[in-house]
């Protein structure tokens, strides 16, 4: 029997860290997104409008196991010729959508509130993970320039995300994630290897039987 996840028990009065350290330039802010979840809510359905979901195509031919999208004046695309950031959508021959004034100002007071002020993405890639989807340890290093921390946002489904270190090898820290949690690193761990294991089955009010996830980089 799949699980449904709505709002928290009003009973529920844990203490739970609003802040939580991952390693050196890396922390977890449990709830920061909850207040603006309904209005990512909105305009995430106006965003998958004009740059619908897909599965990309790996360098090697495979797809992935996840769904991807893009706002904002950058995307990253991934198909045979390799990974890079791109000003058009390859799907339709056109600019990415906006990024909504709501999800910059989001990811900016995440990126502060890490200690990253001055935080300006111009690219957010929006990552669908149905029930299975995972991925892979790997570094985000396709970024001309990595002085800029990165932002991820967990909504609807909970996931287990990866969290590793400067070498694939090391071994990776398996860190719950709820919906509203964001994880920001950026200084010595912006290179570290991180993914998500196999997302559970399950349903929840934000977006059905699935996770989103919104990551928020500087390309350039």
């Amino acid at each position: 029997m799949r699980a449904h996840i709505g709002t928290p028990d009003l009973f529920d009065t844990a203490p739970r860290p609003a802040v939580e350290s991952l390693g050196p330039g890396a922390v977890i802010l449990r709830g920061f997104a909850l207040d603006a979840a309904p209005v990512l809510q909105r305009t995430l359905a106006e965003v998958l409008r004009a740059a619908p979901l897909r599965r990309l195509l790996t360098p090697g031919g495979r797809r992935f196991s996840v769904e991807m999208t893009n706002c904002g004046p950058y995307g990253w695309i991934s198909d045979r010729a390799g990974y890079r950031y791109s000003a058009v959508d390859p799907a339709s021959g056109q600019p990415w959508p906006p990024m909504p004034p709501d999800w910059l100002a989001l990811a900016q007071r995440a990126a502060a509130t890490a200690g990253y002020a001055g935080f300006v993405p111009d690219a957010c890639l929006i990552n669908r993970y149905v029930p299975g989807a995972s991925m892979g340890l790997h570094q985000d290093r396709d970024e001309r320039n990595v002085a800029a921390p990165i932002v991820s946002v967990s909504l609807g489904l909970p996931a287990t995300f990866l969290f590793g270190g400067p070498l694939r090898s090391d071994r990776a820290t398996r860190v719950p994630l709820e919906h509203g949690d964001v994880v920001v690193w950026g200084g010595t761990s912006r290179l570290w290897f991180h993914g998500v294991a196999r997302v559970t089955d399950g349903s929840h009010d934000f977006a059905g039987a699935c996770r989103i996830n919104l990551t928020f980089r500087r390309s350039g």
